[in-house]
């Protein structure tokens, strides 16, 4: 009984190096479970699961309140300083078939600097990695991270006008994705209410996708 009261959604990180993917993901759980430091090289080599705590107060089902967990895998980057695009992808790949297998994958988060222009062709190799591992529909079940947030707004940037004056790179991608796009500052630590803003998002993400998950396992 004590399930209905509880919802986990299934979340991975990807992107380049340096982008912040797995501070983001240690934001997202609240918790230091991915290393995240500057490194002249990709610091992520494997697939890591972290998972939260429970979490109350952000949902409500049936006139009930339900408490949240969330689940995030961290993945290595791609293009890697280390590992090839096969070698990132058949690494994800079997990570994600092995962790979210059987309750799927709720949305796949695409990590990218909100300090840094997005160039033609630059956010390509990404984008080309999560059709090949999400299929047809990834449009759907992917959503924008746009870390680095607080460096902008330093520069003057709210979320307004960064978007007026973002590539038209950005501007495609995120259109690409029906315009789920979420800013996250890179503090070394998320305080308690801007992690449940972000949480927020991303469950209204997932709640007009009609809970759907990917990658789930039919059981014959």
């Amino acid at each position: 009984m004590a399930e209905s009261h509880e919802m986990t959604i299934n979340l991975v990180v990807l992107g380049k190096t340096q982008t912040g993917k797995s501070a983001a993901g240690n934001s997202l759980l609240g918790s230091s479970d991915f290393e995240s430091r500057l490194s002249p090289s990709s610091v992520t080599t494997c697939c890591s699961l972290g998972r939260s705590g429970r979490i109350s107060g952000l949902i409500r089902r049936n006139g009930c309140e339900s408490a949240l967990r969330v689940r995030v895998l961290d993945t290595p980057s791609y293009p890697h300083s280390a590992l090839s695009k096969e070698q990132v992808r058949d690494t994800v790949r079997a990570a994600l078939a092995q962790h979210f297998g059987e309750e799927g994958l709720h949305l796949a988060l695409l990590v990218l600097r909100a300090d840094l222009p997005l160039c033609p062709d630059e956010g390509n190799d990404t984008v080309q990695l999560i059709q090949e591992l999400l299929g047809p529909t990834w449009k759907d079940f992917t959503a924008v991270l746009l870390t680095h947030a607080d460096k902008a707004e330093e520069a003057g940037y709210n979320e307004e006008t960064y978007l007026h004056s973002a590539s038209s790179t950005l501007l495609s991608l995120l259109s690409s994705v029906q315009h789920k796009y979420i800013f996250l500052a890179n503090h070394n630590s998320i305080i308690k209410e801007e992690r449940n803003i972000v949480l927020r998002k991303l469950l209204n993400f997932i709640r007009k996708n009609n809970y759907q998950v990917l990658l789930k396992h039919s059981k014959e």
